[in-house]
């Protein structure tokens, strides 16, 4: 066992603070186990906190918890000493120690002298983000673990436009964390006078509901015979998008067996709309009463996933590259033709993204900015712009499935999305055609694109270990042949250097992030990307061609080439 790991574990193993019942569940770890919860400190990644509940440094529980609120608590002390009345707003959604961690957060809070804002009942990750910014608080703190398993939950920090911290931003929060003593032996500074918890007020989800409705393109298009199927996976969106559709007039059914919060997932087989499994039930219903469209939410309400029967009454999914296309071929034809489409409009995408939206884009003149994955640099982009009389903004996504449409909220919003997501299928519906018939002719004006994500699952020492390895090794040798293809530009962003094959050198003007890109001379793109929030590594092939069947056929050999290339035989990717 590491050497590191044992310690903490002997040290939480004995501590004095340790109660009865969580020594005993320290006593009945295993080695590995042991090693895994304690090898070191739980990190923030791209999306802030997020892991695996239970004992260790390397877990989310009441002691990690409480140490990062303590950091967060003196980060906003020393950034709005003076404004501390203006409060933080705390949410959750349905994950397992939900309501203790919202206690614990706002307690602590309190007691540094901060005011608390408290929902009364598990809420979507975008209303907490508009909900910073309708109370003008300092910031804002979201407890999910977003799409994955049951057995994780996390911790998203909001800054006072309702961001998640970029790195600037989270820099002294990181650096307060860093003098704190480890998680045990953290005790909360006291401040008087003392903070006050308060409701967060009803007419604040009203409010949001109202501008999502705003959002709508054409209101009025006849929704009579168009049957959607709807599955909040047991999350936040349960309540708030069913009631939302029938207000305007959608004929909405709920996956019954997933209509209601469940920390345990007991109704689906997976509440990742990346995944296959999340749909089954839902595509059952919508055989049944042959409904045109499936739609999927996760956990909490921030990411969204489509499904629709094609000409042969077959369900088919769409990634969130896809539906993303789509949809921004949807918003800019239409505020085209209403004169509402703004001559300095701009979208926002990310270095994972399809190149096929802002092919779209620069088909109607507008403009695209892409930033590292992690919505908080988009929200983060909206507010400068904001101050500083900057393009306007129109969408923004990430390809995992993610977007964003009015900017009254600074994060992906799976209710934004799955209003104007519905609009846009029963506009071609309306039509007579279906979301693979409109993709289609997409990929027939820009060229076709297959964009897949492949994942390597790792644990432990070991796994850092060879995630080190594997991307030194691409960095050691980036120009590699690809069969008949070869890497024309490799853009290191860990280094913040981009290298083309003639030996040109230029600089990326992005945060430093362990990301590695190499694109090809046929259009197509490979990123490798160890997870900040995952013990992964996730690997995006970027794919073009002239046509579905070339796409794959090229998708099959980069995969070989990649893995032979930099993958040893027990880690292939399939």
């Amino acid at each position: 066992m590491n050497n590191l790991a044992n310690s903490q574990y002997l040290s939480w193993l004995n501590h004095p603070n340790m109660p009865a019942n969580f020594k005993a569940q320290l006593q009945t770890l295993k080695p590995t186990e042991i090693e895994d919860a304690f090898f070191k400190d739980i990190e923030f990644g791209t999306a802030g906190m997020r892991g695996l509940m239970g004992l260790g440094t390397n877990r989310i529980n009441e002691f990690t918890i409480k140490k990062v609120t303590v950091a967060y608590g003196l980060m906003l002390r020393r950034l709005y000493p003076q404004s501390l009345t203006r409060g933080v707003v705390i949410a959750h959604d349905n994950r397992r120690n939900a309501i203790t961690y919202t206690t614990l957060t706002s307690q602590i809070l309190n007691q540094m002298g901060i005011d608390t804002y408290v929902f009364t009942e598990l809420v979507p990750t975008p209303l907490l983000s508009f909900a910073v910014r309708h109370l003008h608080c300092l910031g804002g703190i979201m407890l999910t673990a977003s799409h994955n398993p049951k057995e994780y939950n996390g911790y998203k920090v909001y800054d006072d436009q309702g961001c998640q911290l970029v790195p600037h931003k989270i820099e002294s929060l990181i650096q307060i964390l860093s003098t704190l003593p480890e998680p045990l032996a953290i005790e909360v500074p006291k401040f008087e006078p003392t903070g006050r918890i308060k409701t967060v007020p009803l007419e604040v989800e009203n409010i949001y509901v109202n501008l999502v409705k705003s959002l709508q393109l054409q209101p009025h298009l006849p929704k009579h015979h168009f049957k959607i199927i709807f599955s909040p996976q047991h999350g936040a969106s349960y309540r708030i998008l069913p009631s939302l559709f029938k207000s305007l007039g959608f004929d909405v059914f709920v996956v019954p067996e997933q209509s209601q919060p469940d920390p345990d997932f007991k109704g689906t087989l997976s509440p990742n709309p990346e995944e296959k499994l999340a749909y089954e039930k839902a595509i059952a219903y919508a055989q049944k009463f042959n409904a045109p469209l499936v739609m999927v939410a996760d956990p909490d309400a921030d990411r969204v996933g489509l499904g629709y029967r094609d000409a042969n009454g077959d369900y088919q999914l769409l990634d969130g590259n896809q539906s993303a296309s789509l949809l921004i071929e949807y918003l800019l034809s239409h505020r085209l033709q209403q004169n509402k489409l703004p001559s300095n409009g701009i979208i926002y995408d990310t270095i994972v993204s399809s190149p096929l939206g802002r092919k779209i884009a620069q088909q109607y003149k507008v403009k695209t900015e892409t930033f590292l994955t992690g919505f908080k640099f988009i929200g983060d982009r909206i507010d400068f712009y904001e101050h500083h009389a900057g393009p306007h903004f129109i969408f923004g996504y990430e390809e995992s499935y993610g977007c964003l449409i009015g900017d009254f909220v600074r994060d992906k919003d799976a209710i934004q999305a799955l209003t104007l997501y519905a609009e846009m299928a029963l506009h071609y519906a309306l039509h007579g055609i279906n979301l693979g018939q409109a993709l289609d002719r997409l990929y027939q004006t820009y060229g076709y694109h297959l964009d897949k994500q492949f994942s390597l699952s790792l644990s432990g020492i070991e796994g850092e270990q060879f995630l080190n390895q594997l991307m030194n090794k691409i960095r050691q040798t980036p120009f590699k042949p690809f069969q008949e293809w070869k890497v024309v530009l490799f853009e290191d962003y860990l280094f913040q250097v981009a290298k083309d094959d003639k030996g040109h050198h230029s600089t990326i003007a992005l945060p430093k992030a362990n990301v590695i890109k190499l694109n090809f001379n046929d259009g197509s793109s490979i990123v490798v990307r160890p997870s900040g929030t995952e013990p992964k590594c996730k690997f995006y092939f970027l794919i073009h061609g002239k046509s579905t069947t070339e796409v794959q056929v090229k998708l099959n050999q980069y995969l070989q080439s990649f893995s032979k290339l930099y993958l040893s035989e027990d880690k292939r990717l399939k």
